[in-house]
């Protein structure tokens, strides 16, 4: 009886390899044994099965790569499965990591000693920061080629964007982190594409490569954009996904953003009834995007007019690549130019422009919130649908419901690319009060429907018990697995006394202020923040840049705003006794936030990972001295004076 179960539920969801393509030790027989079934028996029922796993797999890798005879309806049903027993799902992972990176030079001096069963693992190996790793990924980067975080080569470094810190970090990357990309990309799309189905064209995509140099030994070191758009996999699994880039290969790894923006655009313009669905990285791109098309809309008119690329495109590769897709064409550039200056300020021009896109895609959440207005307004009538959840150590969640909105997008997190623990934020009572202590990291499948969590993710390129800095509710279940929504970072944070503010206590401020801004007819181009203990008491100072000039009276009302919208008790408390001093909004010079930008496009990073600083700190010199140097009015809160 136990051998015709097996049988039974070996189907097409099963994972039957691991990342680097060998069999299983234990596979779906793992899965679905009882507790009283010994470890022996498991595993010579999955050597039985495992070849017909293997054949299953290949065919839904086979129908992949092949989407005219694909419904994606396997990549569902292989999901569903995963959730169904996500805790069991977590269990494997782990001890996949272990077994692999059992020699790593990290577990053996925590003295692991091979063990890969979870309690062996809480108990040896601590809660970990990238400062923690920074020493033993240095030695990688340096040409250290013995196991030091994990039991094969790191292949490569990912740099994160540097936004925060000022600079960025070093991650370690191999090929485990590509697949979990491809394995994230066809997850979403098969649900995405059950709720908005795209037809065979192509996809506006704003991606950019980052530059790449080597470490010193030897590694490429890039974003980690850069390491997927590379990868072998990129483009067989954007063709299976029906994503196929309208821009050929030098735009997009083309050495300067500018004139890789500008023929995205181009690009876009000439596949415009091929165009399926605009993207990228991150909602702000896109904006970014629209705002240089309406500087740059006749020029674009003109070049698909008399079929010759405009002189600000200097680069001779991507120049060469151009001219093989660019051909005189009057009649559709009297119809853009016809359509651009029928648009009343710009509203709807991406549906004016691409008619047969389905949907606005990319990542919308956190930091991304501030700018889904100005995307509205581009997108018109177009959903938007917010990407998956990530970041530049790895994967995390999936989009499973695209039809949320993105303020309120959630994200089922994919048991089998890591290991992930919980950390419950906030106090806790016991006998004696309120009790600060960090609490113990819960698992998976123990977390609660309505509580705050910090992760500690555990992955298959060398970081165990890794914080990622990122505070999640729960929201609710996918089977077994938690829905997340990503809430805000918890290191940036306002605290000058007992105040703590985080980046979304001052995105609510900031939308506050723009009301006051929106009846004036301005909007708020970008915004940062900063504490100024140079002052005493020390202050908060908020940087705003505008579409336009507002009277001393609605700068004033903003700056008043913006102060009495922090609604920590903490910072009123210490306002109204003045242990804070009041807040100080500075009016930032258009294009300032462009010379931040391209300051850190200057250090090797790439625009589609790029992230304004909503905290910029005491180590950022160089953007605090941009955004100090750029101040053209300052104004000083009166709302608490008395």
């Amino acid at each position: 009886m136990r051998k015709r179960k097996i049988e039974e539920v070996s189907r097409p969801q099963s994972k039957s390899r691991d990342f680097n393509g060998k069999p299983k030790s234990v596979s779906l027989s793992t899965i679905y044994s009882h507790h009283h079934v010994c470890v022996e028996e498991e595993k010579e029922e999955t050597k039985r099965i495992n070849y017909q796993d293997r054949s299953l797999e290949m065919k839904s890798i086979n129908m992949l790569e092949k989407p005219d005879k694909c419904t994606h309806s396997m990549v569902i049903d292989k999901f569903e499965a995963l959730t169904k027993d996500a805790g069991r799902i977590q269990r494997e992972t782990l001890r996949r990591i272990l077994e692999e990176n059992s020699e790593a030079e990290y577990l053996r001096k925590l003295g692991l000693n091979g063990r890969t069963d979870a309690e062996s693992f809480k108990s040896c190996v601590p809660l970990a920061s990238h400062e923690d790793l920074e020493s033993y990924i240095h030695r990688i980067a340096d040409g250290d080629l013995s196991p030091i975080l994990t039991g094969k080569p790191i292949t490569a470094i990912s740099l994160s964007s540097g936004t925060t810190q000022g600079k960025p970090k070093y991650v370690p990357f191999n090929d485990e982190l590509v697949k979990n990309t491809m394995q994230i990309y066809r997850t979403s799309f098969a649900y995405r594409n059950r709720e908005f189905p795209i037809g065979h064209g192509k996809a506006l995509q704003f991606i950019y490569s980052s530059k790449q140099f080597k470490t010193k030994g030897g590694l490429a070191a890039g974003t980690a954009t850069t390491n997927v758009y590379r990868s072998s996999q990129f483009k067989n699994t954007m063709k299976a996904i029906k994503s196929q880039i309208c821009s050929p290969d030098e735009v997009i790894f083309g050495p300067n953003f500018h004139q890789s923006l500008y023929c995205h655009l181009l690009c876009g313009l000439i596949y415009k009834d091929e165009v399926q669905f605009v993207f990228s990285t991150f909602a702000h791109s896109i904006v970014h995007a629209f705002r240089i098309f309406e500087e740059v809309w006749e020029e674009l008119c003109d070049d698909i007019r008399y079929g010759v690329l405009s002189s600000r495109v200097t680069d001779p590769s991507i120049r060469t690549a151009i001219s093989k897709i660019l051909n005189p064409n009057p009649e559709i550039a009297d119809l853009l130019s016809k359509k651009c200056t029928g648009l009343t300020n710009w509203y709807g021009v991406i549906p004016e422009l691409f008619p047969n896109a389905k949907y606005v895609y990319g990542i919308m959440t956190g930091s991304m919130e501030p700018y889904l207005k100005k995307l509205r307004h581009y997108a018109g009538d177009l959903p938007l649908l917010s990407a998956d959840y990530g970041s530049s150590e790895g994967w995390i969640a999936a989009n499973v419901n695209p039809r949320l909105p993105p303020e309120s997008a959630t994200f089922a997190v994919l048991p089998d690319i890591g290991y992930f623990e919980f950390i419950p934020l906030g106090g806790y009572l016991n006998d004696m009060g309120l009790d600060n202590t960090e609490p113990e990291p819960v698992g998976l499948t123990e977390v609660k429907v309505g509580q705050e969590y910090e992760i500690l993710f555990t992955n298959f390129a060398g970081l165990y018990r890794y914080r990622l800095g990122d505070v999640v509710k729960v929201t609710g279940f996918h089977n077994s697995t938690p829905e997340l929504q990503f809430m805000c970072r918890k290191n940036l944070l306002l605290n000058i006394n007992i105040d703590k503010n985080t980046e979304k206590d001052l995105q609510l401020a900031v939308e506050a202020a723009s009301k006051i801004l929106a009846e004036e007819k301005l909007e708020i181009i970008d915004f940062t923040s900063h504490v100024d203990l140079s002052a005493d008491p020390g202050r908060y100072v908020v940087f705003l840049e505008l579409s336009g000039d507002a009277n001393e009276e609605v700068l004033s009302d903003c700056c008043n705003c913006l102060d009495l919208s922090f609604l920590d008790a903490g910072y009123i408390g210490s306002r109204k006794v003045k242990t804070i001093g009041s807040l100080e909004l500075r009016i930032l010079k258009k294009g300032t936030f462009q010379k931040i930008l391209d300051h850190y496009l200057g250090l090797g990073g790439a625009f589609s990972q790029y992230k304004t600083p909503r905290f910029v700190g005491p180590t950022n010199k160089t953007v605090l001295q941009i955004l100090c140097s750029n101040v053209i009015k300052t104004y000083f809160s009166t709302a608490y004076d008395q």
